[in-house]
């Protein structure tokens, strides 16, 4: 991969508050509250998950943008008030007040998600979606991910073209099938990609909702969706101006060594702090030079 398509590629996690990542991740004496500072220097971009359940407060937004270099990015869950209890119907109102709370995250913030929840289905939510997407500001950029098969359609594709709202590539596959590649067919509607590699939400609980699994180091390695993945994003690389790909603890079991792995089959490092350096907390990272801060 030469310099200027790595330059397009930022890798992240779906969120960085894992008690799991202490110790492995983390150094074992750092507080919470400086996590995110540490997070941003090993990696280009994050996920806010916390922005699902309410839109944040002023304080944390301040937070957040002082605790991260002038190049990281975020991309941010629209709460599922909207999405989930609302199903994009008459919010209006929760969706500017969203907006006015985290427009001043602006500046390192690159896409907004709307993650639609599986029983939300074209025969009641095609005129719904319709309607928000044309009230849909300018000035931020959209990202939608479907969790119901019925939404691939031509029409709807063409719809987020229209809007140049990106269609989500999201990976949610059954562990079972963690040796198979992904062979559906992901549209690209913008500019940019947004990739979600989520994996099978079932390994987290069991049938009393106690957790199965800790995760803090690869549990299961899914090699053909990796591939799979990484051909994917790198067919489109000449065609699309940014990639912002996301991973989920549920892929692999460990998001962080997901992610890296992730890049080496992109072509390029993506280097994790070692044992050294989670006792020494190290403020210094080679790659942060390869990135532009636009």
């Amino acid at each position: 991969m030469n310099l200027n398509d790595q330059q397009k590629i930022r890798i992240g996690a779906c969120a960085w508050s894992f008690e799991e990542w202490r110790d492995v991740f983390y150094p074992p004496d750092l507080p919470q509250s400086h996590w995110l500072e540490f997070y941003a220097r090993y990696f280009l971009t994050v996920e806010i998950d916390s922005t699902f359940y309410a839109a944040p407060a002023p304080d944390s937004v301040r937070r957040w943008l002082d605790l991260t270099p002038a190049h990281f990015r975020f991309s941010c869950k629209l709460p599922r008030e909207i999405t989930h209890q609302c199903k994009l119907r008459d919010c209006s109102a929760e969706l500017s007040q969203f907006l006015r709370a985290i427009e001043p995250l602006t500046p390192k913030l690159h896409v907004i998600l709307v993650q639609l929840p599986p029983s939300f289905s074209p025969k009641e939510g095609k005129a719904p979606l319709r309607s928000f997407i044309a009230q849909l500001p300018d000035d931020f950029r959209f990202a939608i991910e479907f969790r119901h098969a019925g939404w691939h359609r031509p029409q709807i594709i063409r719809l987020l073209e229209k809007y140049r709202i990106c269609w989500v590539w999201a990976d949610t596959s059954p562990l079972n099938e963690r040796n198979l590649a992904p062979f559906e067919f992901q549209p690209r509607t913008t500019d940019f990609l947004y990739v979600r590699l989520l994996g099978d939400y079932a390994t987290k609980y069991n049938r009393d909702g106690k957790h199965v699994h800790r995760y803090h180091k690869l549990l299961w390695k899914r090699e053909a969706a990796l591939e799979s993945w990484a051909l994917k994003i790198g067919r489109q690389l000449a065609e699309v101006r940014a990639v912002y790909a996301y991973v989920n603890n549920h892929f692999e079991g460990f998001a962080p060594e997901t992610a890296q792995r992730l890049a080496e089959k992109l072509g390029f490092q993506l280097p994790l702090p070692i044992s050294a350096e989670l006792a020494t907390a190290p403020t210094d990272r080679a790659q942060l030079d390869l990135f532009p801060a636009g």
